[in-house]
C-alpha cells in the first residue's frame, strides 16, 4: 500500500510555501499561525526533512521544500481537476478562458459560434487581461497570450502566427495617396502603450527610420488603436491573420505590399495538471483548427 503524508499538512504546506509566510496561509485558509506552524512541523517530522529554513520571524523555503512544492502542486491540481470532472459529469462543463482584449474582439468572438455549433456541452466564460500569467488573480482553464513565454506549470503551444502591415480606413487614401512607406509622413499614425516599438520597427525596416508623420494618436491599448483605425482617424500597424475579417469586409485596407514583419504570434496556455482535460483539449484543438483554416485577406 502506498504511505500518505497528512492530507491536511500537506494543503497547508502548498500555502505556506506559496506565499512564504506562515502569518499569509493562516488568513488565505482561515486558521491560526500557530495552527499553521503545528502542521508544517508535524509534516517535517513526518517526511523527516526540514521544509522551512527559520530565521527569525520569517521563513524560507529550503532546498527540499522547494522541490516538494512543485510536485505537491501537481498532485493538488490533479485531485482538484478530477473532483471538478466528477462533480460536472452531468452538467455543462465550463471553461474560463482568459484572453488579451484585442485577440478576444478581433479573431476569437467572430469565430465563437462555430465552437458552440460543434461542443454545445461545453460552455465559455471569456475573461480579457493583458496581465501575466502569473499576475494573474482569479485561475483559468486556458490563457491565450503573445509568446513563447516563461510559463512555469503550465503547458503552451503556439497556435496563430501574427504579421504586421500598416492598415488604414479606404476613404483615409481619397485625398492622401499611400503608396510608399515615405507617404506615411503626410499621415497621422497610431500608437499602442502595449507595442510601443512597432512602428519604428517597422519603419526601420521599411527603410525609413527617421519619418515624422503629420500627427500622431496615442492609445493605452491596441484595441483602441486598430478601432481608431477603422473610424478613418489614421493608420495604424496592424495584425495580421488578426485583421483578415476587417479587411475582406472592407473595413481596412492595406496599402502598402510590405515589409510584412513577423512578430511573436499567439499560444494557448493551460496548467500542467489539466492535461487530460476532454474538454481543454477539445477547445485547443478546435483553436488550432481555426488557425490553420483560416483565409487569407
Amino acid at each position: 500500500m502506498n504511505t500518505y503524508p497528512p492530507l491536511n499538512a500537506l494543503r497547508i504546506f502548498e500555502a505556506a510555501a506559496r506565499l512564504e509566510s506562515f502569518s499569509a496561509a493562516a488568513e488565505e485558509l482561515f486558521v491560526t499561525h500557530g495552527a499553521v506552524s503545528k502542521q508544517i512541523k508535524q509534516l517535517e517530522a513526518w517526511l523527516g526533512v526540514r521544509l522551512f529554513e527559520r530565521s527569525g520571524g520569517r521563513v524560507k523555503l529550503s532546498d527540499a521544500g522547494w522541490r516538494y512544492l512543485i510536485q505537491v502542486q501537481d498532485g493538488l491540481d490533479l485531485i482538484a481537476n478530477a473532483t471538478s470532472q466528477l462533480i460536472q459529469a452531468d452538467r455543462l462543463r465550463r471553461l474560463t478562458i482568459n484572453s488579451t482584449p484585442t485577440f478576444a474582439m478581433y479573431w476569437l468572438l467572430p469565430r465563437l459560434a462555430r465552437f458552440r455549433a460543434a461542443c454545445p456541452e461545453i460552455e465559455l466564460h471569456l475573461v480579457n487581461s493583458d496581465r501575466d500569467i502569473s499576475r494573474l488573480d482569479t485561475p483559468f482553464d486556458i490563457a491565450i497570450r503573445r509568446g513563447p513565454g516563461d510559463w512555469p506549470g503550465h503547458i503552451a503551444k503556439p497556435f496563430l502566427e501574427e504579421r504586421e502591415l500598416p492598415l488604414c480606413h479606404p476613404a483615409l487614401l481619397k485625398n492622401n495617396v499611400l503608396t510608399s512607406a515615405a507617404d506615411l509622413a503626410r499621415h497621422t499614425l497610431l500608437y499602442a502603450d502595449t507595442r510601443p516599438t512597432a512602428w519604428q520597427r517597422w519603419l526601420t525596416l521599411a527603410g525609413a527610420p527617421e519619418l515624422k508623420p503629420a500627427h500622431t494618436l496615442h492609445f493605452d491599448r491596441f484595441a483602441f488603436a486598430l478601432q481608431a483605425a477603422i473610424d478613418g482617424l489614421g493608420v495604424v500597424l496592424g495584425p495580421l491573420p488578426m485583421a483578415t475579417r476587417l479587411i475582406n469586409e472592407g473595413k481596412l485596407v492595406t496599402p502598402l505590399a510590405g515589409p510584412s514583419v513577423p512578430v511573436r504570434g499567439y499560444c494557448w496556455v493551460a496548467p500542467r495538471a489539466s492535461i487530460n482535460d476532454m474538454a481543454i483539449h477539445a477547445f485547443c484543438q478546435w483553436l488550432e483548427q481555426e488557425a490553420h483554416a483560416a483565409p487569407p485577406p
